[in-house]
């Protein structure tokens, strides 16, 4: 079977690193690159926290290619308070080695796709600056890319304010140009994303993850939230990864976003209509998740990507 290419646009936080774990592990997937966006802490941070885990997870010859530091037109917003100062709350990684990729997240996206039309995926994870800017300067990347999946949005209630979520919400202007850019975009939201819980039973396998479970997995869970046996916290972004790998994972309808910019109570919503007319869909809206299938799916390859690790500390060469 041949992997699906992907290219990763983050702003590790939390679930970001988790959505990593989950792709480095995959063997049905290929990481093109991962980009970096201004999001859950700035720029500086996502962009160090994604090559941090690019050495710690061994994803050699991945470039990390860093990109827009805020929003189009409004003051940067974060979410420190939910995933620490650093962005990843409890884990303990080395610092990186390596430095960032030269050149702009907005140019890697356009060129990686470019040159391999109809093969990449796209996953968002972030805020939607990079990818905004990317399909205005280039607007056959709508046509090229194989699809844009992203973590975003909500058709009920938002978590950054009582209608918007926060990765629409940090920037809300680009997160309209994405919706207007004449894709079909693959929108995982928190309507369904928020039923992927972390729960006791969860956080125990992931204890007996080595190295992996130890210094990132159990400390990033347990920084975001506590977890018991019935409750945890959800890690949304590793629902978009998911879908990649197994699209049967969600229920989907399709349905016509628009985001709202101007609304002083409502700006960054998601106003989705699923009682769409013909030829105006623009989206197709998750409106659920398998629960046990994505923990069927995500816990086996986060014990392969241990194994990784383990393989390749057990195979390096001493030091001198």
């Amino acid at each position: 079977m041949t992997a699906k290419k992907i290219i990763i646009d983050c702003d590790p936080g939390i679930d970001d690193a988790l959505a990593i774990v989950l792709a480095h592990g995959s063997p049905e997937l290929e990481i093109v690159g991962i980009t970096t966006v201004g999001g859950n802490v700035g720029l500086e941070h996502t962009t160090a926290n994604a090559l941090k885990l690019r050495e710690f997870l061994g994803l050699h010859g991945v470039p990390v290619t860093a990109g827009s530091a805020g929003p189009l037109l409004r003051a940067r917003v974060d979410a420190a308070e939910v995933h620490g100062d650093s962005g990843l709350g409890a884990a303990r990684l080395p610092e990186p080695r390596l430095r960032a990729a030269p050149g702009h997240a907005v140019d890697f996206i356009i060129d990686a796709i470019a040159a391999d039309p109809g093969e990449i995926t796209l996953v968002a994870i972030g805020p939607l600056t990079n990818v905004a800017l990317a399909v205005r300067k280039e607007p056959k990347l709508a046509e090229m890319v194989r699809e844009l999946v992203i973590l975003g949005g909500s058709y009920t209630r938002g978590n950054f304010t009582p209608a918007a979520e926060f990765n629409i919400a940090a920037d809300p202007e680009a997160a309209a140009i994405v919706f207007e850019a004449g894709w079909t975009v693959t929108t995982i939201g928190l309507d369904a994303a928020k039923h992927a819980l972390a729960t006791g039973w969860v956080v125990e396998e992931m204890r007996a993850m080595g190295r992996l479970g130890a210094d990132l997995l159990v400390p990033c869970v347990e920084f975001y939230g506590l977890a018991t046996a019935a409750d945890g916290p959800a890690i949304y972004d590793a629902c978009a990864v998911a879908h990649v790998i197994d699209p049967t994972l969600h229920v989907f309808a399709p349905a016509e976003v628009n985001v709202e910019t101007v609304g002083r109570w409502t700006y960054g919503m998601t106003v989705t209509d699923f009682d769409v007319r013909p030829g105006r869909a623009n989206a197709r809206v998750a409106t659920s998740l398998d629960v046990a299938r994505f923990w069927d799916l995500v816990l086996p390859a986060y014990r392969e990507a241990a194994a990784r690790m383990g393989a390749a500390e057990t195979t390096a060469e001493p030091a001198p």
